[in-house]
């Protein structure tokens, strides 16, 4: 279990706390979504989460153990919004091995099978695929880490309906061997597939139950 207590980030350079009191609980082989607009804070979060900034104060912990940025590195796997910028391999194996020359084909094998690329050849380039494809493969690159808690920052944006319907499959079918959170402004295709949520505004995270989101939501689909 991840729990998150009385949170607080507030870089001296700034006048108030970007995070303020954040209070979190995320079981494993669940999918948490944190929901908000541009500027709410969402980035800021994830950063603390994947270990990349550090938490002024509050609790940060797994299975009861208290976690630094350290810890947080080797628990969490972050893809960024829009990966495919960021991939720098010529192929699909190098880019799998970036930082992990030593990965058997096993441990490669098994990670393309779980993201549905198992059938691409290993020297097909990265930028040559498909915008599903491409975000398909940055979770592999972390998929291959063996992280406890995949993080993702907007899966969905840029692409296409049909591209983003496969991606929030593919989620669905991660969630019952991985626990994920996900940060996005625009949770519409992810709701059916969350387990719990919240919503982020200047820095204040409120719980929020998914499925009341999704009635919300068919409700305004069928307003004229």
């Amino acid at each position: 279990m991840l729990y998150l207590k009385n949170l607080i980030y507030h870089p001296p350079a700034t006048p108030t706390a970007i995070l303020k009191s954040i209070n979190l609980e995320l079981a494993p082989q669940q999918l948490g979504l944190v929901i908000g607009p541009s500027g709410s804070g969402k980035s800021t979060f994830l950063e603390i989460m994947a270990g990349l900034a550090e938490k002024t104060s509050g609790g940060l912990l797994w299975r009861d153990q208290e976690l630094t940025p350290d810890h947080l590195q080797q628990l969490c796997g972050l893809v960024f919004q829009f990966p495919e910028r960021h991939f720098c391999g010529n192929t699909i194996l190098e880019e799998l091995r970036l930082g992990h020359p030593e990965l058997g084909s096993t441990r490669i094998k098994e990670a393309l099978e779980e993201v549905g690329l198992a059938h691409l050849s290993l020297q097909t380039s990265p930028q040559s695929l498909s915008g599903g494809q491409q975000r398909r493969l940055a979770l592999a690159v972390q998929l291959i880490r063996q992280p406890h808690i995949l993080l993702l920052d907007e899966p969905t944006a840029g692409l296409d309906w049909s591209m983003r319907r496969q991606l929030v499959n593919l989620l669905a079918k991660l969630k019952t061997h991985w626990t994920l959170l996900v940060v996005t402004h625009d949770a519409s295709d992810l709701l059916p597939i969350a387990d719990c949520g919240w919503t982020i505004n200047h820095g204040e995270m409120q719980s929020v139950d998914p499925k009341s989101l999704v009635k919300d939501n068919q409700t305004q689909a069928v307003t004229p």
